[in-house]
């Protein structure tokens, strides 16, 4: 299971430099990380409409968002910190109006509005992140962009390989105003062992505690697998139903 530090080598993930290296030597490439959109369509087309002005943080040169456009999503903004793979994508798109490029860090977004985006999307971004140097005010930084990007009744879909004891204490800041549903899914190459009775579905929600972490005895199927954290922007009516899940020693 992912833990921040054990997981992370010598790489600052969370530096231009890397990727720059890392997508000029895959000119021409393209690379999804953790799942493709086949296996996120169900969970994006549940909690992003069609019509929504979507933003992919990260986006790098993954086919994620090509194919959200093909399944009918006509606003997919993405950013990514690597000039490198921002030129790549634009080249590569540039008679897709649905698709637009921009080279920015996700830590810093000033250059779009308040309330600018329906949908945000995270497949490694925060993982990377948590990689880097100072950790956890990037992470700070990051999440905090990506609420004030959010319109009220929005979405940020975070997929991660954070289990909740290493992720809820950063995506559930109480300044976000989140509600979050928690998925487990296991990686795109996993198969269940043989003779196993398990009738588990993954488009199911996870139960958790009031710490926002796994229930007790809940069992992965596959210890390496994903989470995906939904979590719905509310408006400030529904601000003061939102549990809170305080830092405590066995959270940390």
């Amino acid at each position: 299971m992912f833990r921040d530090v054990s997981s992370c080598n010598t790489y600052n993930y969370g530096d231009a430099p890397y990727w720059d290296a890392r997508y000029e030597a895959e000119r021409g490439g393209a690379f999804d990380w953790y799942q493709r959109y086949s296996s996120l369509r169900p969970f994006v087309r549940k909690y992003v409409p069609i019509s929504a002005r979507v933003l992919m943080v990260g986006c790098g040169n993954a086919l994620m968002s090509e194919d959200m456009v093909k399944d009918g999503y006509k606003d997919v903004m993405n950013i990514d910190i690597s000039s490198v793979a921002i030129d790549l994508m634009r080249r590569k798109y540039e008679d897709i109006p649905q698709l637009k490029y921009m080279q920015m860090d996700v830590r810093d977004m000033s250059l779009f509005p308040d309330e600018s985006f329906d949908s945000v999307i995270d497949k490694g971004t925060l993982d990377s992140l948590m990689c880097g140097t100072d950790a956890a005010i990037s992470a700070a930084r990051m999440l905090g962009e990506v609420s004030r990007l959010l319109k009220p009744g929005g979405t940020f879909m975070l997929v991660t390989y954070g289990d909740p004891t290493v992720r809820m204490l950063h995506v559930n800041g109480p300044a976000y105003s989140w509600k979050i549903e928690l998925y487990v899914i296991p990686r795109p190459d996993f198969k269940r062992p043989a003779g196993s009775s398990s009738m588990k579905s993954y488009l199911e929600p996870v139960p958790t505690t009031e710490k926002g972490l796994l229930p007790p005895g809940f069992v992965l199927e596959d210890p390496d697998c994903h989470f995906i954290y939904v979590c719905k922007k509310l408006d400030e009516s529904e601000i003061s139903n939102v549990p809170t899940y305080p830092l405590t020693a066995d959270i940390l």
